[in-house]
């Protein structure tokens, strides 16, 4: 314990954040100096390292994310396994790096979701939110013998919140600018947006998953073409909508409901992604307006959601959009076109590499994790009171 209160007093720190998405396609860990706390925060970012999963590892995660595949005996194994995939890919970064273990400070690890059940349902009894990410902390820091934070979502639950999202603490400290209001957009597997006005403070950012960016896009390259994703969106772009079918997807229970909201593959996973291709082989849809559509249907639950919860409360000057879904051509082009006027720039345009944003959001919070200060904001969460995140754990 002694080396826990050194780490809380000392104010600069070498942290790695690593970071598994609702693409389920792989590991991302991020190795940064952080020093000071809050928008005096300063970081400088030594490594970024992505590694895909093993075949066998992704497999076994989609299989035992689906209910009704689910192993108890293979999640439990699952928790240990993906710590000790974790701890190679910090090596890697670290090896990039120039460093060593003995180097490394912090590690700050999301974990990969299994489920996400933030609204109350009844469990033997009592009304419960639950949110559950594997790959151990505990085990983590055994493997890599330095402090790690992990678990980030649960207190956020416990106090009544969506548990997500939480990437905008690191949107707040980032990037409010003093005169420009901005809007960030995170296209993971799933999309969520922030709202910035220019000058705020934390009470006044707003943000929410709006719904699926890559996760429906990728589940359909794999259904309709065998390869993992839509490269550079050439399907996509391929392709042409058909906008009856995008007004009717646009219907889902999800896209009605006012935000705080959160939503993963309970929402649109396998079962969405089966209803797709079965009204698209109704409707006598190609392949590639398929994938035009579900794109297009990226974009715009994307501008619907800024149109209807965040455009009246303060206009944005400009969109600012990271993940993977920025590598995907058509996806972006339709952005541009949807928020147009208004431009569709990316995080790189403000010196943070798009791929590396989440997992670098990861490092901070476990930094102010063990600085005690708060990083859920209850205006986002819908939690009844900011929380120190994350469980720490000590080798």
């Amino acid at each position: 314990m002694d080396d826990l209160i050194a780490l809380h007093r000392r104010s600069a720190r070498l942290v790695a954040g690593v970071m598994t998405g609702t693409s389920m396609d792989g590991v991302d860990v991020v190795l940064t100096r952080l020093d000071g706390s809050g928008t005096a925060l300063s970081m400088d970012v030594a490594a970024f390292v992505h590694r895909p999963y093993p075949e066998a590892v992704r497999s076994l995660i989609r299989r035992l994310a689906e209910a009704d595949t689910a192993s108890v005996d293979d999640l439990t194994r699952l928790n240990v396994r993906l710590a000790s995939l974790y701890a190679s890919t910090v090596d890697a970064a670290l090896q990039d790096a120039g460093l060593r273990r003995s180097d490394l400070d912090l590690v700050g690890s999301h974990g990969q979701t299994i489920r996400h059940l933030p609204e109350p349902a009844d469990c033997a009894g009592e009304a419960v939110r639950a949110t559950w990410q594997v790959g151990d902390p505990s085990t983590l820091a055994q493997h890599l013998d330095t402090v790690v934070v992990g678990n980030f979502r649960a207190a956020d639950v416990a106090r009544g919140g969506q548990g997500a999202p939480l990437v905008p603490y690191f949107d707040y400290v980032t990037f409010t600018d003093p005169e420009e209001t901005c809007a960030l957009l995170n296209l993971g597997g799933i999309a969520n947006i922030t709202l910035l006005p220019a000058g705020a403070d934390r009470d006044a950012v707003r943000a929410f998953d709006t719904g699926p960016a890559n996760m429906v896009i990728d589940a359909l390259a794999e259904r309709l073409f065998d390869v993992p994703y839509d490269p550079d969106g050439r399907h996509a772009a391929a392709g042409t909508p058909d906008h009856d079918f995008l007004a009717e997807l646009l219907e889902d229970d999800f896209f009605q409901q006012p935000p705080p909201k959160s939503t993963g593959r309970e929402d649109f996973g396998p079962d969405f992604v089966d209803g797709i291709i079965g009204e698209a082989r109704a409707r006598d849809l190609s392949p590639d307006d398929t994938m035009a559509t579900a794109t297009l249907l990226t974009a715009a639950s994307v501008y619907k959601a800024y149109a209807q919860h965040l455009r009246t409360e303060a206009p944005i000057d400009a969109l600012i959009a990271s993940g993977g879904g920025t590598h995907n051509d058509a996806l972006m082009h339709m952005l541009a076109e949807a928020f147009a006027p208004i431009p569709v720039r990316t995080a790189s345009d403000y010196g943070i590499d798009p791929d590396a944003k989440e997992a670098l959001c990861f490092a901070v919070l476990a930094h102010e994790t063990v600085n005690g200060v708060p990083t859920n904001l209850p205006a986002v969460t819908g939690a009844d009171r900011p929380a120190v995140l994350g469980s720490v754990s000590v080798p």
